[in-house]
């Protein structure tokens, strides 16, 4: 991947190729944003264009090392990730030996970058079957990563180590990478890409360089989606969904997204009339659905409170909905207030953090939809 690959952040582009240019590059640097920025994507155009034999405004593409980058297979940029239980994966075949199973992983990873380059940890580990066990960066990764370093670059000038959510990395991970960040090999350069860096050991910030990668603006995924092909319409519709997450933007197209409309306001409904049979048949329904469906329908409802709060306050520039919303959400106004909507975020994001977090789909909504029905009915 290359830096012209990567929709907007224009600034914070320009700052990482500044500083190679000026050979002002820090030896280990942090690549920190909230869920959804594009911390890897910046990485991985980060270490093709210091790999690259003929930089300028950007990595050249045709290069021998860029041919090699953008197919993930440069010899001189390591990769560290989190995994889970690797033989219980289904898509790595047989049990075989250990090397075999790395060298699976390492294809299947490969495989990854090309399929979804602006994919999240979530699609990673279903990418390789292993959702059912919690990924981690293990203490025998990071010694091999050590053993690896001791040795000269192959091809470039520099070895890159890209160290993706580093915050699933093992105590034990952590702890030994500290003293190769704080005394890196000669031209060896460190890129820790997360998105949860209050997670991180705090030892481990204090010896990286941090670069704060933003989300994107809804104009920046509706500008890529279009240049993809997608109605700028419904690219704008999915940007708003999407809140800044283009991996999220980028599977929203694949989904049905504008039946959560009916399905919310349905859902309202059902709440403020307290028909019990009714919520524990959508409680069924969205146990059915996948997860990205799950967390979009919450995302969804969010967006949905957001727009009732601006109606309520008469602020109607502000919104952000089709006008098939508009006409719900003026209803949904008369029986919502200020403290109604702040006390429905706060169970909208908390069943949002259990659902990420494998619970039952079936009895969050079902918790969740009792607690709203006896707020809206207050």
């Amino acid at each position: 991947m290359n830096f012209n690959s990567i929709p907007g952040l224009t600034r914070t582009k320009n700052l990482l190729i500044t500083g190679i240019q000026h050979n002002h590059q820090a030896h280990a640097q942090l690549f920190a944003g909230q869920p959804g920025a594009l911390v890897l994507p910046l990485a991985l155009a980060y270490a093709t264009y210091l790999h690259c034999e003929n930089k300028g405004e950007d990595a050249c593409g045709s290069c021998a090392a860029c041919s090699k980058s953008l197919k993930y297979i440069h010899p001189d940029t390591h990769f560290v990730f989190p995994v889970g239980n690797m033989k219980r994966s289904k898509e790595i075949k047989g049990s075989g030996d250990d090397e075999t199973l790395k060298a699976e992983l390492r294809k299947l990873w490969r495989n990854f970058l090309l399929e979804q380059p602006f994919g999240m940890l979530d699609d990673w580990t279903l990418f390789y079957g292993g959702e059912d066990k919690q990924a981690i960066i293990s203490a025998e990764e990071s010694r091999e990563m050590i053993k690896t370093l001791a040795l000269k670059p192959f091809e470039s000038k520099y070895k890159v180590v890209i160290i993706w959510c580093p915050e699933f990395m093992h105590m034990a991970a952590a702890n030994s990478i500290l003293k190769v960040l704080e005394e890196p090999p000669p031209h060896t350069y460190f890129i820790l890409a997360t998105q949860a860096s209050d997670k991180l050991l705090p030892t481990i910030v204090s010896r990286t360089q941090r670069v704060t990668i933003p989300l994107l603006t809804d104009s920046e995924i509706t500008e890529h989606l279009v240049q993809q092909g997608i109605e700028h319409k419904r690219a704008e519709r999915v940007a708003q969904l999407a809140e800044g997450d283009l991996g999220l933007a980028l599977q929203l197209l694949d989904k049905e997204e504008d039946r959560h409309t009916q399905f919310f306001f349905d859902w309202m409904v059902a709440c403020y009339l307290n028909k019990h049979a009714t919520l524990l048949a959508m409680a069924e329904e969205y146990h059915e659905a996948d997860r990205l469906s799950q967390q979009s329908l919450l995302q969804y409802s969010l967006a949905m409170m957001r727009e009732t709060l601006v109606a309520k306050f008469g602020a109607y520039e502000l919104h952000r909905i089709t006008d098939e919303e508009r006409k719900r959400i003026t209803k949904f106004t008369e029986v919502m207030n200020l403290k109604k909507i702040e006390r429905s975020v706060k169970l909208i994001n908390d069943a949002a953090y259990h659902i990420e977090r494998n619970g039952s789909a079936k009895m969050i909504f079902l918790d969740l939809s009792l607690h709203l029905a006896e707020i809206i009915r207050k």
